[in-house]
């Protein structure tokens, strides 16, 4: 039985969504889980619209840096025990082999990067990418971890995206 579960939060540029998992888990699971975030193809930067949004909610938003998925595969990184891929690109790409065989699973998040428009309707869709992020990892903090064997904990976790939404 941990305290503390170690969450990788994966997407393919790790510049959106990846750093608002991060940035929600470390807030909101401040006791229960520490969040980390990664891509497979690192943009090289967080994008300005999530890191606004972020801001504006009252998360830090100092510590978070786009980088890739290989850094938390080397020997020396922290051991996670979840990993979470958010976008559904990143999911259907070879992953690394993570040391320690953390639990997977796939959230699919809509790309809020990908949005054109207005400023007002990109805004919007970042705010609804943080607000679907918040209501999951809510549900996840709710879940007795150390209750659950392997496959129950993989199967609630998977779950957790069925779970309707409100933005």
């Amino acid at each position: 039985m941990k305290d503390r579960y170690n969450v990788l939060f994966v997407c393919t540029g790790n510049s959106a969504r990846s750093q608002i998992a991060e940035a929600l888990g470390n807030s909101l699971g401040k006791r229960r889980i520490r969040a980390f975030s990664a891509g497979s193809h690192p943009a090289g930067r967080v994008q300005p619209m999530a890191l606004q949004v972020l801001s504006d909610a009252g998360l830090d938003v100092s510590t978070l840096r786009s980088k890739s998925w290989a850094e938390f595969a080397q020997p020396g990184a922290p051991e996670m025990d979840l990993v979470i891929t958010v976008c559904d690109r990143a999911a259907g790409e070879s992953c690394p082999v993570w040391p320690g065989q953390p639990i997977t699973a796939h959230w699919s998040i809509p790309d809020p990067v990908a949005v054109t428009g207005t400023p007002e309707q990109v805004q919007k869709a970042f705010s609804n990418t943080l607000h679907v992020l918040q209501q999951r990892i809510s549900l996840l903090l709710s879940l007795r971890m150390e209750a659950l064997d392997r496959l129950a904990a993989e199967t609630k976790l998977r779950q957790i995206s069925e779970v309707p939404t409100t933005a």
